[in-house]
């Protein structure tokens, strides 16, 4: 991926517009991170209205977006939801057709749903428009309790912050952990979080608001090694294993056993990025038990093998070094990667 689009229209939001030009459009070559060719598209060229009093103009139409690698749609007023851009409905048809990557925010989603490419595909968009979205397109599989869907190459995410969740995704994918490690730090937000859209839903306050887990989370992961069962876990919390479960799932909108897969993927990657160490090891280390168990995993999870990500995503010293990488003891940097 290295061109990417950014589609703007009348009555854009601000703010879902700026984090797409903060995931990919800032200079971080100073920390290792190649630049993307990052350009703002609209299909009317000149000044564009922002849903707040301002605007921005923008130069460029939409003829870039037919060759880039990556095409960001950001929301739309919910008055053009019934009659979408068709200028940019073909745009998104055409590089869902040539095989590039689409990435929606929040309301952005009925632009892609307008197109047609979402047809019997899953897909989210902000859970105050999800009903509405099924509503209109009943051929898609409207989720509203993720933060963000992958379907292919398209990537439809929630509400406004949920978008900056799908953009590291994809960096994720396509720069590897480490990186989109380093562009979240700079950020100043998580690389990734668990849960989805319902922990953000209104609703009532428990009668008795849970104790924190965050000391349960930071040990389990000092300890991936380990087998962590909700038992264990629950005895270090000193509460019954079914009120361990119940409030984990409501501190961190996911079970305990989703949220340790999550995070023992993550070290795995970081093994496979910054050391040598053999995928036994890594199983090991990562608390996969075997390489088979990691292997079936990683693959579920990414989409490609332990081997494949280590070839693709391997780090240069210089680069563990400039992220501040914490090895494990006994593994060693790789040697640099030959360009």
């Amino acid at each position: 991926m290295h061109t990417i689009a950014c589609v703007v229209q009348n009555g854009f939001a601000p703010f879902e517009f700026g984090l797409a030009c903060e995931a990919f459009g800032l200079d971080r070559s100073d920390e290792g991170i190649r630049n993307f060719d990052f350009r703002i598209v609209t299909p009317d060229p000149g000044v564009v209205e922002a849903n707040l009093p301002f605007s921005i103009n923008v130069d460029a139409d939409l003829s870039f977006a037919d060759e880039a690698d990556l095409v960001v749609i950001t929301p739309i007023p919910r008055e053009q939801w019934d009659a979408v851009d068709e200028r940019v409905t073909a745009v998104v048809r055409r590089a869902v057709a040539r095989g590039a990557w689409v990435l929606t925010v929040c309301s952005g989603a009925f632009v892609v749903a307008a197109s047609g490419v979402l047809d019997g595909k899953r897909a989210t968009t902000h859970w105050r428009y999800a009903e509405t979205m099924a509503r209109m397109y009943p051929e898609i599989d409207v989720d509203p309790d993720v933060l963000y869907v992958q379907s292919g190459r398209i990537i439809t995410s929630a509400g406004t912050a949920a978008g900056l969740d799908a953009c590291l995704h994809l960096l994720r994918l396509e720069l590897g952990a480490e990186a989109a490690n380093t562009i979240a730090r700079r950020m100043v937000v998580p690389p990734l979080r668990d849960g989805g859209q319902a922990q953000f839903i209104a609703r009532p306050l428990p009668e008795a608001a849970s104790l924190s887990l965050a000391p349960i989370t930071d040990w389990m992961i000092e300890n991936l090694d380990l087998d962590l069962s909700v038992d264990l876990l629950a005895s270090r919390a000193h509460m019954s294993p079914r009120t361990f479960a119940r409030r984990f799932k409501a501190d961190y909108g996911t079970t305990p056993a989703a949220w340790l897969g999550r995070q023992r993927i993550l070290r795995a990657q970081r093994l496979l990025e910054q050391t040598d160490l053999g995928l036994e090891q890594v199983a090991a280390d990562s608390g996969f038990g075997s390489a088979s168990v990691l292997r079936q995993n990683f693959a579920r999870a990414l989409g490609l093998s332990p081997s494949a990500y280590r070839a693709r995503f391997a780090c240069t010293p210089e680069a563990v070094a400039a992220a501040g990488a914490d090895l494990p003891d006994g593994a060693r940097l790789v040697e640099p990667v030959a360009s």
